[in-house]
């Protein structure tokens, strides 16, 4: 029977930070479109991209710690194997972007 009540995550105990942190970096986003909308210095535009995109591998950063400490470490044994390379897959999406 499926449960109606959410999974606990490993960043449920720092949500609102986290949202509080994500709002911050959407201002950021808008931030840049006005940019662009006003035809700013493209150094100036390029510089707030790079100030966003640090923000976002903060936040990530932050997911990733979670995860491990919580999803992977605290995984059952018969888990801990696909939670660890679910974990490195994720690891490998973001430091092949860019």
């Amino acid at each position: 029977m499926a449960s109606t009540q959410a999974a606990e995550r490993g960043y449920s105990a720092t949500k609102d930070q986290l949202l509080k942190r994500l709002n911050r970096i959407e201002g950021q986003v808008r931030g840049v479109g006005r940019m662009v909308e006003e035809d700013r210095y493209c150094i100036d535009v390029l510089t707030q991209i790079s100030a966003v995109q640090a923000a976002l591998d903060k936040v990530a950063l932050g997911l990733l710690d979670d995860h491990a400490a919580h999803c992977v470490l605290g995984a059952g044994e018969e888990d801990r194997d696909a939670k660890t390379q679910e974990l490195m897959a994720a690891v490998g999406r973001l430091m092949r972007r860019g």
